[in-house]
């Protein structure tokens, strides 16, 4: 159903490619003359190859690069591996480059939680070792608590009778 609709392409300096269902090889370098034409910057993964009618195979793929990065973004770029310094990244990157990016920090900074929370449980573990050396617990730490808290309520209760 979709390859017998027509597809409309707006553009964000205000270019529109329309193209037809079932459009010819001519169409499509027509669609990327447009690209072109609107200066915006493009995205190719895969080999660049200078064969026109490889556009039209599928061979080369081409991503509009419309997503300026933030500082943020583009420490992210960098930690997940995409670039090796911030000045390498360029002004506009496709968004599933920084989706990308985003994923695998969230990926590493789950990893890094996980990490800090074995080491918290094997702390926990060493300080209850230690307390049970020394004799204590937390019922007699609890039990201590309030009896202090009764004899300071004791003292309050003599003062102000007096």
């Amino acid at each position: 159903m979709l390859s017998a609709v027509g597809s409309l392409l707006r553009l964000g300096s205000g270019c529109v490619v329309r193209c037809a269902p079932g459009a010819s090889p001519a169409a499509a370098r027509l669609r990327v003359t447009a690209l072109q034409l609107c200066g915006l910057p493009r995205y190719s993964s895969g080999e660049t190859r200078s064969d026109p009618d490889a556009q039209s195979h599928g061979k080369v793929h081409r991503v509009l690069a419309q997503h300026k990065p933030t500082q943020f973004d583009k420490k992210i770029l960098v930690w997940t591996g995409r670039f090796k310094s911030i000045e390498e990244i360029p002004p506009r990157v496709p968004p599933e480059m920084i989706d990308a990016a985003r994923n695998k920090a969230r990926v590493k900074a789950c990893y890094i939680m996980i990490g800090l929370t074995i080491i918290a449980c094997f702390a926990v573990i060493a300080s209850a070792k230690r307390a049970a050396e020394r004799h204590e617990s937390l019922t007699s730490w609890n039990l201590a608590k309030k009896a202090k808290w009764r004899e300071e309520a004791a003292l309050a209760a003599q003062d102000k009778a007096k």
